[in-house]
């Protein structure tokens, strides 16, 4: 596979639009997926270059949107799929995938070319390129990168203060990153599953598991290759799940975060090789409410932020959580006295 596919690895067939959807309108462009976020058209375009190249498949629904030939079409994903290759970077924005579109299809019919970026809800570029580049997101002071997960599982709650999370793999940051092996792996898988050999699927699962990646099956023969990361939550220490009040914080934080996506902002990587940052669970600040609801102490030693001291005050006088112990030990203190055999 050419490097501009590791933009994308959602190894998955392409979807018929639903009888509810109605087709893209000017006023209104959809995805072929009916999501009008651009950041998805720019992961859809990518992902159906992607399958036409494994398999010369063009999706059935962009005829609704243009008006050449089912080999016409093929001829505009052969092209795209070499100019995608070429470009270096590979297109992050909706913008970058227009522009590629419109040069790529020069010549072509204008409604053919229109209604090929409206299906992806990319924009209608109706003149040249910008020449200067757009405002660079600004990040907290302090963050080295921030990511967007996948919805959490329960079981990847690890404790009041640690979440396995898993990032979609075809995005901006990862997508350069995935190791060549990683990415035939999660190919032989699907093809493996679609001729219903599990055993081989199962093993090339645990290979792709074992380089810290992971392959989530989904509705619709639809899976996603995520990359996954441990999230020490940044300036709290919970109870450990073996100590008095350590199942119920693990439990706060599950029921919070369990189904959702998840927003984390990264400061840095512990001795533990997990990555500690502060999470945000559908605008919700997460170290806000395990502090707030008595699940955690703030960690002192590790952030001085005065906030995180006055909502452990004010659980603490409300004697909620683990405070509505007398005496509660710290945790930091509960694991060096195992480690020192006490």
């Amino acid at each position: 596979m050419g490097n501009a596919l590791r933009f994308l690895y959602r190894c998955c067939r392409p979807e018929k639009p639903s009888a509810a959807q109605p087709p893209a309108r000017p006023d209104r462009p959809l995805g072929p997926h009916g999501v009008s976020q651009a950041t998805v058209g720019v992961s859809a375009l990518a992902r159906d270059l992607f399958n036409f190249e494994i398999g010369s498949q063009v999706p059935d629904g962009l005829s609704l949107h243009v008006v050449s030939s089912k080999k016409a079409q093929s001829n505009w994903y052969n092209k795209l799929s070499a100019a995608w290759k070429e470009a270096r970077p590979p297109p992050r924005t909706p913008e970058e995938a227009a522009r590629l579109v419109v040069q790529t299809l020069k010549g072509h019919k204008k409604a053919d070319v229109e209604g090929f970026l409206r299906f992806y809800g990319l924009p209608l570029l109706q003149a040249p390129a910008e020449t200067t580049p757009p405002t660079p997101h600004r990040l907290p002071e302090g963050v080295k990168f921030e990511v967007h997960t996948l919805p959490v599982d329960y079981k990847d709650v690890g404790d009041g203060d640690t979440i396995n999370v898993y990032v979609d793999a075809a995005g901006p940051r990862e997508s350069a990153a995935v190791p060549a092996e990683v990415r035939r792996a999660a190919v032989e898988r699907a093809n493996a599953r679609a001729v219903r050999d599990f055993t081989r699927a199962d093993a090339l699962q645990k290979m792709i598991q074992k380089e810290g990646y992971r392959v989530i099956d989904g509705q619709s023969n639809r899976v996603t290759l995520a990359k996954k990361y441990r999230i020490r939550l940044r300036g709290i220490d919970a109870p450990e799940t073996a100590m008095p009040f350590g199942k119920e914080a693990k439990e706060v934080l599950a029921k919070l975060v369990q189904g959702k996506p998840l927003r984390v902002l990264v400061y840095g990587e512990d001795c533990y090789q997990r990555q500690v940052g502060d999470i945000y669970c559908q605008g919700v600040f997460v170290q806000e409410v395990m502090l707030k609801t008595g699940c955690a102490w703030h960690y002192v030693a590790y952030d001085k932020r005065p906030e995180f001291a006055m909502w452990e005050s004010q659980a603490r006088s409300a004697r909620i959580g683990l405070w509505a112990s007398r005496n509660p030990q710290k945790p930091w203190e509960w694991r060096r006295d195992k480690r020192n055999g006490l």
